[in-house]
């Protein structure tokens, strides 16, 4: 399917590996030129200059913190006309109630909520001058089905899901769509991260914690970034224009919900 968005420019926030690497592959094979943006110039740089060769399209690769102001200024001052953005920021780490402190949710507040809300209100304003934009803020499953040993997650992110609920209504008409991709467990360091702290917990290893939790996935699988990245490059399409506020499962059925 031709996607009909050859030519427009993104930026992919967190896209040196994993589900934001996914989303920037998708993007770039439908003919987007790319802001690539990660914390660490190293893999960074080599993931962009990976997409250039492999695709031929223009990326430029900005390393930075985009949950810090600096980080976002940085980023933005490189981005020129953006009509396409991806936000996407790694999750807090796991815990329980009893371990989260004030500090804890301010940072994030600041890394699941308030940066993406940032980045809209810096690009949207000049996606709607020109009549068409998307927005697509990678967030969680945890959204529709709180993950207890997430919670730091659940609330920002169920924050930017009300954010979004609302503005993305108010903007509808100027042609810019802003929806959610709520990813289950893909097979991303995340993945490897989350399933490691099962493994110590439990005094078992990395392979059987996996396998655990494959079980409990109707697809009886992970996904992958791929998978992920096809879905996001659809909702940044010509043909997704009547998609508005949507929370969007990635999850392989593993949210048992009816609506």
């Amino acid at each position: 399917m031709d996607l009909g968005i050859e030519g427009k420019r993104a930026l992919v926030c967190a896209s040196s590996k994993g589900l934001g690497r996914g989303c920037a592959v998708a993007l770039a094979e439908a003919g987007v030129d790319l802001v690539m943006n990660a914390r660490g110039a190293e893999a960074l740089e080599v993931s962009a200059e990976e997409v250039r060769r492999a695709h031929g399209v223009e990326v430029t690769a900005v390393a930075a913190d985009i949950t810090s102001q600096d980080g976002r200024e940085k980023v933005l001052a490189a981005c020129g006309q953006i009509d396409i953005l991806v936000n996407n920021a790694g999750g807090p780490p796991p815990g329980t109630w009893q371990d989260w402190e004030r500090d804890d949710f301010i940072a994030a507040l600041d890394a699941n909520m308030l940066t993406p809300i940032a980045l809209i209100k810096a690009l949207v304003p000049d996606m709607m001058e020109r009549g068409w934009g998307r927005v697509v803020n990678v967030t969680s499953q945890s959204v529709r089905a709180p993950i207890a040993v997430l919670g730091l997650s659940n609330a920002a992110r169920t924050g930017l899901t009300g954010y979004v609920a609302g503005t993305s209504r108010q903007v509808a008409s100027a042609g810019v769509t802003i929806n959610n991709l709520l990813p289950g467990i893909h097979a991303t360091d995340r993945a490897d991260s989350l399933d490691g702290g099962v493994a110590k917990t439990e005094g078992i290893t990395l392979e059987e914690a996996r396998a655990r939790r494959e079980a409990t996935i109707p697809v009886r699988r992970y996904g992958t970034p791929q998978e992920f990245g096809a879905a996001c490059a659809f909702l940044c399409s010509q043909h997704a224009g009547f998609i508005v506020g949507q929370n969007i499962l990635l999850d392989g059925g593993a949210t048992n919900l009816t609506v």
